[in-house]
């Protein structure tokens, strides 16, 4: 018969044969909602965290009103980084999300842009209208949208181009429209565009729009979930605000 001592030390060498064997625990994950305009940057800040932490981040890419359904209808996010303030305000006073923890980690920018290196040269483009498409994403869904509908009217020039309109379902999807030479030249992110000197652009005046503050918020389901508060707690910091930064972004600080 076994006694104490030597039970002890077979379950402890148990134990040890199975964590061998096992090899070493499985990173945690947070599911991310993520607004399209912010696709390159949330998913170099991922990469980022993944590095850092050994976590990581599971993203979902869509408009701001589409990921807005989808958290209404009960879809597993634990974060939610929004293109506008409107839906994570949403997601508080419906109770989808943690009371205090939506701030703003970005705040974008519209830029007029086209493949055509001549074709963009400033508010004068929109006025001639030489051109058969000029793409936006849809303004019911996307804040970005809505910047470019509210632009087009402070230029006065939203009555002549409206039949010309052809929107994308978001920001990413507008891009394309033009990347693709579906359209001649639309309103897309900043952020679209940074990394590249490709084509024509003129970065739309800030006073012709309202403010695109894009906000987070940790979701109910993330409640409980450590990956997703250091996520966040990520987003908020330096490293985050550099790459922010690097895509065409400011943050509220003014990193």
């Amino acid at each position: 018969m076994l006694n104490r001592r030597s039970f002890g030390v077979g379950i402890a060498a148990a134990l040890f044969a199975f964590g061998t064997l096992a090899g070493p625990a499985m990173a945690a994950t947070a599911r991310v909602a993520v607004a399209a305009n912010f696709t390159a940057a949330a998913k170099e800040i991922g990469t980022a965290f993944q590095k850092q932490s050994g976590d990581t981040i599971d993203f979902s890419f869509g408009s701001t009103g589409q990921l807005y359904n989808q958290i209404s209808n009960g879809a597993p996010f634990d974060v939610f980084l929004a293109a506008d303030t409107k839906r994570p305000k949403m997601a508080l006073d419906q109770g989808y999300a943690v009371k205090g923890t939506d701030f703003t980690y970005a705040i974008g920018q519209i830029v007029l842009y086209s493949t055509d290196a001549d074709l963009v040269k400033g508010k004068q483009t929109l006025t001639k209208a030489d051109f058969d498409k000029i793409a936006i994403a849809n303004p019911k869904t996307a804040p970005y949208g809505t910047a470019a509908v509210q632009a087009m009217k402070a230029m006065g020039v939203y009555a002549s181009l409206k039949p010309k309109v052809v929107q994308g379902n978001n920001i990413a999807q507008t891009f394309q429209f033009v990347e693709s030479g579906n359209a001649a030249l639309g309103f897309v992110a900043f952020s679209e565009v940074a990394q590249s000197e490709k084509g024509s652009r003129w970065v739309v005046p800030s006073d012709t729009y309202d403010p695109i503050r894009q906000n987070a918020v940790i979701l109910k389901n993330g409640k409980g979930n450590a990956v997703a508060k250091a996520f966040v707690d990520f987003l908020k910091g330096p490293q985050a605000a550099r790459i922010i930064k690097k895509y065409g972004y400011a943050t509220a600080k003014g990193n």
